[in-house]
């Protein structure tokens, strides 16, 4: 196999996170990465937000916000304490553009692939990463308080950092379980 193969084949999601986050050289390096993602027509379908600093705490007020009436006060802080997870968070946008040959379906699903690049260059780097979603991504006011137009919907948040501990392998499927030749 490949150092690239190899690499891959050890890719893991890191749910504790702690500082130092990626510096600016690392981030341009890993963001060149998402840009050369598959993109039909060259619609660069995609933006990033970096989040770090007080932008984490704003960020938690942001989803502590969207909690209705009926609503905890645990659950709000959950919410609050959420960006808090990681020293840095890079939002993946899909900005979808008109098209008649590029629906937006698969503008959002090349931003997904810029997001998956931007993950596994950040690894590369030496540094842990969790791709989220999850309700708060959906939410309205999320994407209004973060700035987005009507033709944008959030891929995912990356929580960036340096990994806290050392995640044991998670389980995944033989090939066998999940393809099939067609036709049978």
């Amino acid at each position: 196999m490949t150092a690239v193969i190899d690499f891959l084949l050890q890719r893991k999601s890191e749910p504790r996170l702690q500082a130092p986050g990626p510096d600016a050289d690392t981030l341009d390096k890993a963001f060149q990465c998402a840009a050369n993602t598959p993109d039909h027509a060259l619609l660069r379908p995609w933006r990033y937000l970096v989040v770090e600093g007080a932008g984490l705490e704003a960020l938690g007020e942001l989803f502590a916000s969207t909690c209705g009436e009926g609503s905890s006060e645990k659950e709000r802080e959950k919410l609050r304490l959420a960006p808090l997870r990681a020293p840095m968070i890079i939002i993946g946008i899909a900005s979808h553009t008109p098209h008649p040959k590029v629906p937006e379906s698969e503008q959002a699903f090349s931003a997904a692939v810029g997001m998956g690049h931007l993950s596994l260059a950040l690894q590369a780097a030496g540094f842990g990463v969790m791709w989220r979603t999850g309700g708060i991504a959906y939410h309205p006011d999320v994407m209004a308080g973060l700035g987005l137009a009507e033709n944008e919907q959030i891929v995912g948040f990356l929580y960036t950092g340096t990994a806290a501990s050392e995640k044991p392998p998670v389980p995944r499927p033989s090939v066998s379980e999940f393809v099939d030749r067609w036709p049978r």
